[in-house]
């Protein structure tokens, strides 16, 4: 009986011990919205087979569930209005809001709702369905997590870097003119570039 007595009180003794130990806590994913002040949302093609042209969105929003502690993202959503298109040139910006290309009136939204997130060597990849010109298709970003910092007004901000590609034919984009070359006016092809910083949402 004494025996079953000391038993019980070391049994006891452990448990408390344990329950006082420090555990691994990892933190929950947190909510970033995005900052469209310091952030680009920028796209290439190729022009005439011999340069690329440029253009960016300039009305957006979005947010990024993210972990910090070890870089994990857990969601990524963003939604573009598809007439702010600006590529520095007026008559090609009216042209591309018009119906051989992103049909404004038809489609005024662009959006991006992540579906699968894989960490890599050099960063991350983000696979995720992109809702353009009234198609949904899988797109892939490859980036990489920049880390987090506090700026001087309290604000935690959060900076990442990725980059991606599609065809446009795939979301009903055609319009195109054929060179003396057998070259084509604009590339099939349409390169993306993000530079995103993210501000941490308070509670």
């Amino acid at each position: 009986m004494l025996k079953r007595r000391g038993q019980s009180w070391l049994v006891f003794l452990w448990l408390v011990t344990i329950a006082w130990l420090p555990t691994a806590v990892h933190a929950e994913p947190a909510r970033w919205n995005l900052d469209p002040d310091h952030s680009t949302i920028e796209f290439r093609v190729t022009h005439m087979v011999i340069s690329k042209s440029t253009g960016r969105f300039m009305d957006y929003a979005g947010f990024i569930d993210l972990d910090t502690e070890d870089g994990t993202v857990t969601a990524i959503e963003a939604t573009i209005k598809a007439e702010s298109v600006n590529t520095n040139h007026l008559k090609r910006d009216t042209h591309l809001r018009n119906a051989e290309f992103l049909d404004v009136k038809l489609y005024p939204t662009i959006a991006y709702k992540m579906k699968n997130y894989k960490k890599t060597s050099e960063g991350f990849t983000a696979v995720g369905d992109l809702t353009l010109h009234g198609v949904t298709k899988e797109v892939t970003l490859a980036g990489r997590y920049n880390g987090a910092t506090k700026d001087p007004w309290g604000n935690i901000r959060a900076g990442f870097n990725a980059e991606g590609k599609f065809n446009r034919k795939d979301f009903g984009m055609v319009w195109n003119k054929t060179l003396d070359n057998g070259g084509l006016v604009v590339s099939d092809e349409v390169q993306i570039r993000l530079d995103i910083e993210c501000i941490k949402a308070k509670p």
